[in-house]
């Protein structure tokens, strides 16, 4: 368990920096930036599970363990995600959902749709737009990411003979 806490901690700390740094550096203002944000999320969760799910292999854990390590993982880092989240958009950065509005606005008209589409779709995800809800889809991403890399990392990183079970001839 130890390592699953751990790595969970170092997962949500490594995704709430890399969130402080992409709204500092004011990359989530710009469509053409703000698509990094989820790719580079990804890419650290990617690594830390791996690393993680290394460690957990060499302590015995086949398959199944491996996937509810990575889980539980992710569980951990999602808390903190949900935390760092709040407050990174309402205390460090609170003009960050204002910024993500105007952003999506400007992105929509750019579009070509109409100053009333516009206000229509800004009107509907305006109860979306606040920092727990932020908050909520970062924890359920975390989640939902871990157990897909948990499942097709599992297939490569597991302990040859889990934990109590012999090898066959």
């Amino acid at each position: 368990m130890k390592t699953i806490l751990k790595a969970g901690i170092i997962l949500g700390v490594l995704g709430e920096v890399w969130s402080y740094l992409f709204i500092g550096m004011g990359w989530h203002k710009s469509p053409a930036t703000a698509n990094l944000f989820v790719p580079l999320v990804i890419l650290i969760q990617l690594i830390v599970l791996i690393w993680a799910l290394r460690q957990t292999a060499a302590e015995g854990r086949g398959y199944g363990g491996q996937v509810v390590a990575g889980i539980l993982i992710s569980l951990v880092a999602s808390i903190i995600v949900l935390v760092g989240n709040i407050i990174c958009v309402t205390v460090v950065f609170p003009n960050y959902m204002q910024d993500m509005a105007a952003m999506t606005e400007h992105a929509l008209l750019a579009a070509g749709k109409s100053q009333a589409e516009v206000q229509q779709l800004m009107d509907m995800s305006a109860k979306m737009r606040t920092p727990v809800m932020q908050g909520m889809f970062g924890m359920i991403a975390t989640i939902a990411c871990g157990l897909v890399l948990s499942v097709i990392l599992a297939v490569f990183i597991r302990a040859k003979h889990p934990s109590g079970q012999t090898a066959t001839a």
